[in-house]
């Protein structure tokens, strides 16, 4: 295990994966978080979002989405997506689906926990917080520029909990039309959501760590994520 606080997982289909966890400094118990790493790993950037809800108020768990295909502690530069690529398109639902399931398990085992749980993903997982949504009885989500969200629309109807998106005006790996997609299943499936577009930010906006950062984008969101997690996870 390549990082601290680091757990191993038993995933339903007999694959066994890494996660990083976080805990609150204060005593519990608190709700839960799952994070979803973006196509880079989980690194410092999504271990800091982990710290940082932790310090929230919130136990987390990141699990490695690519453990079938790579090596434990797997992290990919931001410069390098072609590295990601092969894992990336690895990927299915079924075994996301596992690893969610895995994750959840891994909280409700926690006597610090509450049964209030949530998720949260940033690129390649603000797609697998909307899936993790569809397949676990989770009390909020929210996905940051979740790239083929659209791809897995047809989970809509499926959707647990009330859903917030975030997308970069700016971005171009995301067009207005795909955000459509995911917007008009969401209605025809009659789920909440709140659907937040944010004119002048780029993909990644919020990840300090790549050039498309944008503090006051990041900043903004940070706040209405937390203000929604309050409201669902705590009330």
């Amino acid at each position: 295990m390549s990082y601290p606080n680091a757990v191993s997982l038993q995933a339903p289909d007999n694959t066994t994966l890494n996660a990083y966890t976080a805990f609150p400094s204060t005593a519990g118990p608190h709700p839960g978080i799952i994070l979803f790493q973006e196509a880079f790993g989980v690194n410092g950037h999504i271990r800091n979002v982990a710290d940082r809800l932790a310090e929230a108020g919130y136990v987390v768990v990141a699990p490695e989405l690519f453990h079938r295909t790579a090596a434990p502690g797997l992290e990919i530069p931001y410069s390098d997506f072609a590295s990601a690529m092969p894992h990336y398109s690895a990927i299915t639902v079924e075994g996301l689906t596992a690893d969610v399931q895995a994750a959840m398990a891994w909280l409700q085992a926690q006597d610090s926990v509450t049964d209030k749980i949530g998720s949260i993903g940033f690129c390649l997982g603000g797609r697998v917080a909307f899936v993790a949504n569809a397949v676990a009885p989770l009390a909020a989500s929210v996905s940051y520029y979740g790239g083929g969200t659209h791809l897995v629309k047809n989970l809509a109807s499926d959707l647990h909990a009330p859903h917030l998106f975030f997308w970069g005006g700016l971005d171009q790996h995301i067009s207005k039309d795909k955000i459509e997609e995911v917007t008009q299943a969401l209605d025809a499936a009659g789920k909440p959501y709140i659907n937040t577009v944010i004119s002048y930010a780029d993909h990644g906006f919020h990840c300090d760590e790549r050039p498309s950062y944008h503090p006051a984008a990041a900043a903004e969101a940070w706040a209405l994520t937390l203000a929604f997690f309050q409201e669902k996870l705590r009330s």
